[in-house]
């Protein structure tokens, strides 16, 4: 919205006053226009040659919490073989927390991967 209205409107603090607006009105969050150019066809990943040589992860969220407050599973597989770990966490862990996790959950068992592919996700990316 705010690029359709950039050209004819301005006022201080225009883009945060639009997008805590679009956050609220109902018709906009149903109809998303995006203004970003359209992704291109998904390319297929290469077979691995070795097995937890690549590897695949994402979060799994909204899920009730447990007694013990883990409210997300966190899934890491081996592209190979399929296999894949399933780890409690909890969304409130930092990304160094989930690195320490990830030394002793699946380095520790198999070693430094050459490659892992994410969806980007909060979790993955840097601030």
């Amino acid at each position: 919205m705010y690029l359709d209205l950039k050209d004819t409107f301005w006022w201080t603090g225009m883009k945060k006053d639009i997008a805590e607006y679009v956050a609220v009105c109902d018709v906009c969050q149903r109809v998303k226009a995006e203004h970003q150019k359209p992704a291109g066809l998904l390319q297929p990943l290469p077979i691995p040659e070795w097995k937890w040589d690549k590897l695949g992860m994402d979060f799994i969220t909204g899920l009730p919490r447990t007694r013990s407050g883990y409210d997300t599973i966190w899934v890491v597989v081996d592209r190979l073989t399929k296999v894949a770990h399933f780890i409690q966490v909890k969304t409130t862990y930092t990304s160094a927390k989930l690195a320490k996790i990830y030394m002793t959950r699946i380095i520790c068992l198999h070693g430094v991967p050459r490659s892992i592919v994410s969806d980007r996700g909060t979790q993955f990316t840097s601030k």
